[in-house]
């Protein structure tokens, strides 16, 4: 399997020359590294070539890397049914930087396209509709970046009185509690409620 996937790298390298900056297999797995201004052509190529016939994307996502220039890779999965193989297809991007939209070769990548540009901010220039599809209109933020912070001071929930989405002040059920996090094979050295008689 590592054989074919190297060969098919190969013969793709050759195929797109430039629009690759390159490609490795590993844990059973073809990667290519395209280049975001390329990526119509490496998409069209790996869908018409009949040595490729890449016909059905299986999603298109994002990966945050903060601490790099350009944060973002955007991953496109693949699936040749015909050669009865996946194949990944990495882009990197920063917050700024559009990519373009495989909609026009994959019409399918349409609300993946949505999602990652919803949850990480990442930009498609050419897509239709590219609006939030997960959180609110008004949402702030993008949630699965890094730097998104893990609490707020608003929570958002549908009202069923006026019918809408309404923003509230977080209120916390219960207090904060502290925990010992000790093993529970030794136990605690006070007595929990309903556990009195295991401690005589």
């Amino acid at each position: 399997m590592e054989d074919a996937l190297s060969e098919l790298g190969e013969y793709i390298a050759l195929k797109l020359g430039e629009a690759l900056d390159g490609y490795n297999v590993a844990f059973g797995e073809l990667t290519l590294e395209a280049k975001p201004d390329a990526i119509l052509n490496v998409m069209r190529t790996l869908r018409d070539d009949p040595r490729c016939q890449f016909i059905s994307i299986i999603d298109v996502c994002g990966v945050d890397y903060p601490e790099r220039a350009q944060r973002f890779d955007v991953v496109y999965h693949l699936l040749s049914p015909q050669q009865n193989l996946r194949i990944r297809v990495r882009a990197v991007t920063d917050e700024v930087t559009p990519v373009p939209s495989i909609t026009g070769v994959f019409p399918g990548a349409d609300w993946f396209e949505r999602e990652a540009y919803d949850l990480y901010g990442i930009l498609f220039s050419g897509h239709h509709d590219l609006r939030r599809i997960l959180t609110d209109y008004g949402f702030d933020g993008h949630p699965l970046r890094k730097d998104f912070p893990l609490t707020g001071f608003v929570e958002v929930r549908y009202d069923e009185e006026r019918k809408r989405v309404v923003y509230e002040p977080v209120k916390l059920a219960q207090e904060f509690r502290n925990f010992d996090y000790l093993s529970p094979w030794e136990g605690t050295d006070y007595v929990l409620p309903g556990d009195e008689k295991a401690k005589q």
